[in-house]
């Protein structure tokens, strides 16, 4: 009798080994060049992606972070302003924020796409803020000036974009995709008649190649996307030690530039993403499919308007962690993206938010949980997941019928 097979919640090996050559290349052209710093690997990505992503200019960076906090000062995002953003996303988003002298705070997501809620947007703008002597705009709650969103395409999924920059024009906000997760995900703008890509919509965007992400470098990388030329030569300078030349300082800055190693891996790697998106579909496809029937597994909900890239599969569950354990006893990989809302984060105790404060986001996040999702996830390895899932709810149910028997019969013996 075969032993099954694991099933990984996420298989970087794989298409590492397939590229191998390729990826080997990139190193022995950084090694006898010595371009390590800069230069045409890195020129060339910065083209590609911006080709890719449907916009004049994308500038590498070291991290997504990095990305995220760049594009707010290039902005004008100023120290003391409001960012307003979701408490359901990595820290990263509110690091950024905070990194750049801002203050974040939040609204709640959309119960069906986990991202920001327009109408939760519209109320804050609407009745937690109002208009000084001068006609700014200023938060209620911390009495400084909202100056920019952040809409978090989470998990792969793209906000309402068109909603939002309607409120945005309506309210003189800036706003800066946080596209970290979104690579080749796609929108259809009504206002433009046409789909978008993922940050190609607000005025700049971040993205992160971490490893694990569709587009994912071999150590840290990130990069900024914009059609702006001002933002795009601020970020230029901003991520150099404030530099445009050698030693000619305009500003502080960081040391935020993108390896050429990792652009030469990124670039090698960039034909590849939109069939590996496609892939990523396939599968949630599939999983949407054989989950269909299984009572108390909400999958993930795609708008209309939405074309997804899948980074995650993020499905909703009674006894999550019940679920997890079970999985994991099946040698099955799961994650949670995210367990603790941020307002709930002992990071961020200082702003003085409630847990309650936003429930939406306080719920779910006690009942999701991410199944395997990656390119080449076999068919096999899917179904292997779901009946694992189906065993477990049989389980589960079964022994609650069993409770309510055996409490059926005590209070007949009682009676």
């Amino acid at each position: 009798m075969s032993v099954p097979s694991s099933v990984p919640f996420l298989d970087l090996v794989t298409p590492h080994v397939e590229l191998e050559q390729e990826l080997l290349g990139v190193f022995q052209k950084a090694l006898r060049t010595a371009s390590f710093i800069g230069g045409p690997m890195v020129e060339q990505f910065e083209a590609s992606f911006a080709e890719f992503c449907g916009t004049d200019h994308a500038i590498g960076v070291g991290s997504g972070t990095d990305a995220l906090r760049f594009a707010l000062t290039a902005c004008g995002v100023l120290p003391g302003d409001v960012v307003v953003t979701v408490p359901h996303t990595f820290i990263a988003t509110t690091e950024a924020i905070s990194q750049a002298g801002a203050l974040p705070e939040f609204v709640d997501i959309d119960e069906r796409t986990y991202n920001i809620s327009v109408k939760k947007l519209q109320d804050y703008l609407e009745k937690q803020c109002t208009r000084n002597e001068s006609g700014a705009l200023i938060s209620r709650r911390s009495n400084r000036r909202v100056s920019a969103v952040i809409p978090v395409h989470l998990y792969g999924q793209m906000a309402d974009m068109d909603a939002i920059l309607e409120l945005a024009e309506q309210f003189g906000l800036t706003v800066i995709e946080d596209a970290c997760q979104a690579h080749g995900a796609e929108y259809f703008s009504r206002r433009q008649n046409k789909w978008m890509k993922a940050g190609s919509m607000g005025r700049a965007a971040a993205f992160s190649f971490y490893p694990g992400k569709n587009l994912g470098a071999c150590g840290e990388a990130g990069a900024v996307t914009t059609d702006d030329s001002k933002v795009a030569a601020k970020i230029k300078i901003l991520r150099d030690h404030g530099q445009m030349r050698k030693y000619y300082h305009e500003s502080e800055g960081y040391n935020g530039r993108l390896d050429a190693v990792q652009a030469g891996i990124l670039s090698a790697k960039l034909p590849y993403l939109s069939g590996w998106n496609s892939l990523r579909s396939q599968r949630a496809a599939g999983y949407n499919s054989l989950l269909a029937d299984r009572d108390g597994i909400l999958c993930p909900f795609e708008p209309s308007w939405s074309r997804g890239s899948y980074h995650l599969y993020v499905v909703r569950v009674e006894d999550r962690d019940g679920m997890i354990g079970h999985l994991k006893g099946a040698d099955i990989g799961t994650g949670i993206h995210y367990p603790i809302p941020l307002h709930m984060q002992t990071a961020y105790s200082w702003l003085h938010y409630r847990p309650a404060d936003f429930p939406v986001a306080r719920r779910i996040s006690r009942e999701i949980v991410s199944l395997p999702m990656f390119p080449h996830l076999t068919a096999e390895q899917q179904l292997r997941v779901v009946e694992e899932i189906a065993f477990f709810r049989a389980k589960t149910a079964r022994k609650g019928a069993e409770a309510d028997a055996e409490g059926v019969e005590s209070r007949r013996q009682v009676a």
